[in-house]
């Protein structure tokens, strides 16, 4: 058996685990807080591949193995690759109290809710798009993505950060509050175990049923009426719901709506879980947007600016776009957004004669295009107790979707 024992979080490893060994595997802090078994070997664990190397010969000799690891080491820990090598019939493990339940633990927070991220080994940005969309977000951190890149992210947000340092060492251990600009501007060292990032307001949170992200919303394209909008000037439910599906806004992903006039793509976007910016040239519209955000209990960043200048001062590269609205300026404006879009753009557009430039710009980018003419006619009562059908205006709607091996114009 390989015996994987979960530690690091303020519980001793008891001898009698490890009686018997004849190899102990772990970081060298586990192992040197430990006695090891008369005999027995010990890898400290580096890149992984190596340790897995070493402990197949003992495996398969049938002689016993003890890995120590941090915490739930079935939690974005190292039992995966183990199963995977070696099959789960052949662990055994005995699980500690992961860092991200002693971090919720010291900020006296329940964490039922609580979305977890891992930035360990991977690029931050969407921990810091999850962050963005999540009043309660967990960030595993890792070198290049610890609380100072995560507040340098978050600086324009209400955010914040709880860092949870050496968790379990009672030498060494810290949980501090601050907030992203305070984090941003420090040194935290190796020693960071979690971040946790809260919405003050909301990080208590609802009781709950189910665990992990809010459950994905029963509907959307959501009707007109459930926007405060000006002189029906919102993307009818009927686009918006073709613009979702190619849109595709999930978890971690970056949406920007841009001319979003009510934001209703923008709420959209961020009831399914994406992080969404809006960008409004009008001042009553970015109130509006605003509005209709926390009527719908979501975080949604409104930048007040014209496109395409106002997208200059977005430092993060979005995963999709949609383009509302147009004018003279919408092919530049699309060009723009397709240059730094990294899956998607759509395009909104009513005139038949901005069509063929859109699709330029789109192509033009490195995107295969594609696109519909929506004409749809809604059911309209009449008096007698009958019903006739009530046109809506005809919208185009162009979507680009950036071809795999094309990198060119896209922002590293």
């Amino acid at each position: 058996m390989i015996t994987v024992i979960g530690t690091g979080t303020g519980a001793p490893v008891p001898d009698a685990a490890l009686a018997g060994a004849g190899l102990v595997v772990g970081g060298r802090r586990h192992l040197d807080a430990v006695r090891l078994p008369e005999g027995a070997e010990r890898i400290v664990l580096g890149p992984l591949a190596p340790a897995l190397d070493a402990m197949e010969p003992y495996v398969e000799k049938d002689r016993p193995v003890v890995v120590l690891a941090s915490g739930d080491p079935g939690f974005f820990g190292i039992v995966r690759a183990l199963a995977e090598r070696f099959g789960t019939e052949r662990l055994d493990v005995r699980a500690g109290v992961s860092s991200v339940a002693a971090a919720f633990a010291r900020a006296g927070l329940p964490w039922d809710d609580a979305v977890v991220v891992s930035a360990h080994g991977r690029e931050p940005r969407t921990a810091v798009n999850v962050c963005r969309a999540h009043p309660k977000v967990a960030v595993l951190t890792g070198p290049g993505a610890g609380p100072a890149e995560l507040g340098a992210a978050l600086r324009d947000t209400g955010r914040i950060l709880v860092v949870a340092s050496a968790l379990g060492d009672p030498a060494r251990e810290r949980v501090e509050r601050v907030t992203p600009a305070e984090a941003a501007d420090r040194d935290w060292g190796t020693a960071v175990s979690v971040v946790l990032s809260l919405d003050p307001e909301r990080a208590l949170g609802a009781v709950r049923t189910v665990a992990g992200p809010p459950a994905r919303p029963a509907g959307w394209a959501l009707d007109e009426a459930d926007f405060a909008h000006r002189d029906s000037m919102i993307t009818k439910f009927e686009v918006r719901a073709l613009a979702l599906a190619r849109l595709g806004p999930r978890l971690g992903d970056l949406v920007w709506d841009v001319g979003a006039g009510s934001g209703s793509v923008a709420v959209e976007c961020a009831r399914l879980g994406a992080a969404a910016v809006a960008v409004e040239k009008a001042a009553d519209g970015v109130e509006r947007i605003r509005a209709n955000a926390a009527a719908h209990g979501v975080d949604v960043r409104v930048v007040h600016g014209a496109a395409p200048d106002a997208l200059a001062d977005l430092a993060d590269d979005p995963d999709a776009v949609f383009v509302g609205g147009g004018g003279r300026e919408l092919p530049a404006v699309v060009t723009a957004c397709a240059r730094r879009a990294r899956r998607t753009v759509v395009v909104a557009m009513a005139a038949l004669d901005r069509v063929p430039a859109a699709r330029k710009a789109l192509t033009s980018s490195g995107f295969t295009c594609d696109g519909v003419l929506l004409q749809s006619s809604r059911l309209a009562p009449l008096p007698g107790d009958v019903t006739r059908l009530a046109a809506t205006n005809p919208v185009f709607l162009l979507w680009g979707v950036r071809r795999p091996a094309c990198t060119e114009g896209v922002a590293q």
